[in-house]
């Protein structure tokens, strides 16, 4: 029977990339991601969270974009395979890493901007005065037209993997 070596993961950096060159001038780009779920203690009620952290680590092409446009809370989509690595260390201790080998990644967020945030910010609490000025009916009608621009995805449809 084959065997099947495959991790597919959604979350968020947890730093920002740190991007290297290898000796034969491949660059390679690391970073941690972070992997949350929530559920209801069912004896309790109450909500809880556990978040668990992924080293990814990416070659190539792939190194040198995700070094270039990812920053750390990124959302990405990861997919690639699990890989062991041991090694002693300074104080003859032995180590091991378990990476992420990515083979694709998709950048799933939408582009920020400081300066885009700030003209958004301006444009809304114009808006939001505008509104004051006009009829109870007409803030009905905009803050509908608000909740359905805020609603849609700032990333394109065929950035999602499945």
């Amino acid at each position: 029977m084959a065997t099947l070596n495959k991790v597919t993961l959604i979350g968020h950096l947890g730093r920002d990339p740190e991007r290297r060159v290898t000796a034969g001038g491949d660059a390679v780009t690391q970073f941690t991601l972070a992997t949350t779920e929530t559920w209801k203690d069912k004896s309790s009620g109450e909500r809880k969270q556990t978040t668990e952290w992924h080293r990814v680590v990416l070659y190539r092409k792939l190194a040198e974009i995700a070094g270039e446009y990812l920053k750390k809370g990124s959302l990405v989509y990861v997919e690639g395979r699990l890989q062991t690595r041991k090694w002693t260390g300074k104080d003859d201790v032995e180590r091991i890493a378990v990476e992420i080998i990515a083979d694709d990644m998709r950048m799933l967020g939408g582009r920020t901007h400081e300066h885009d945030h700030g003209a958004d910010a301006d444009h809304a609490e114009t808006e939001q005065h505008a509104d004051s000025d006009q009829g109870q009916a007409h803030n009905r009608e905009s803050g509908a037209a608000a909740r359905s621009s805020a609603s849609r995805y700032d990333f394109v449809d065929d950035a999602i993997p499945f």
